[in-house]
């Protein structure tokens, strides 16, 4: 089921491009997370680790390993199609896992170790169920060593109705000026992926797994709800500290 080089490269490719769609000043969203977890791990002696959760075609975990190449990364996602353009096209960034993050056993799918620096994420935490996100995030807290972190990168609104709205304004706006650079969406990237014969014995599995167990119910939390979950869960800090819109990086320090 092996994909080639040259396809993994054109679809990356493709899907960095589609993905400036939506998610708003996306590469300082990044930046500003690998500078989260470059300084927590800073006077780490040994290899840091870290756990990349709902990697994708490996976006993050490749932007990781070229800022922190001593870091061992473990990069976890349920879709077939995405991990696979992962482990051809960014082989060495990671080790790549096959979970669903929130399912019994996932965290043991992961085989990790040693405790945990850092776990991050970027637009994939928000499918969670919130009852499933607050076992999640407990969980974390309960793997990450004294002073590790957990740096989500998402949409997450303010709680006050007035103030989300113009924050959501705002993120709106910036999107649509950064759009003239991505011509293609979501759903064309799926449609032209379904079109790629290469991808054909990928794309029938992830099918074979749908419906996903998580759902984009926990969207709707705010920001202070993420907030006050983390908390709950063990985290002794919590909060923004990074924003544009309702685009924002929250950092939970153990």
């Amino acid at each position: 089921m092996g994909l080639s080089l040259a396809t993994a490269e054109k679809w990356v490719e493709r899907w960095e491009l589609q993905q400036q769609r939506y998610a708003v000043d996306r590469e300082d969203r990044f930046t500003v997370i690998a500078d989260v977890v470059e300084h927590i791990t800073a006077r780490r002696t040994d290899r840091p680790l870290v756990v990349d959760l709902g990697c994708g075609p490996g976006s993050l975990a490749a932007r990781l390993a070229r800022r922190l190449p001593h870091a061992d990364i473990v990069a976890a996602d349920q879709d077939p199609l995405l991990l696979e353009l992962a482990r051809t096209h960014h082989a060495d960034a990671a080790r790549y896992v096959d979970t669903v993050i929130g399912e019994d056993g996932w965290m043991r799918a992961l085989a990790l170790d040693r405790p945990l620096d850092a776990a991050v994420s970027t637009t994939a935490l928000h499918y969670l169920h919130p009852t499933t996100l607050r076992r999640v995030y407990r969980e974390l807290a309960a793997l990450l060593r004294p002073g590790g972190v957990l740096v989500n990168g998402d949409h997450l609104p303010q709680n006050d109705a007035v103030l989300a709205e113009v924050a959501g304004c705002v993120g709106r706006r910036r999107a649509e000026r950064q759009r003239a650079l991505a011509q293609e969406d979501w759903a064309s990237w799926w449609t032209a992926a379904a079109e790629d014969p290469e991808l054909a014995d990928l794309l029938a599995e992830r099918r074979e797994r749908q419906p996903a167990t998580g759902t984009d119910s926990a969207a709707r939390l705010s920001l202070s709800d993420h907030i006050r979950l983390l908390r709950q869960a063990g985290f002794g800090r919590a909060g923004a500290v990074w924003q544009y819109g309702d685009s924002c990086v929250v950092v939970a320090i153990r």
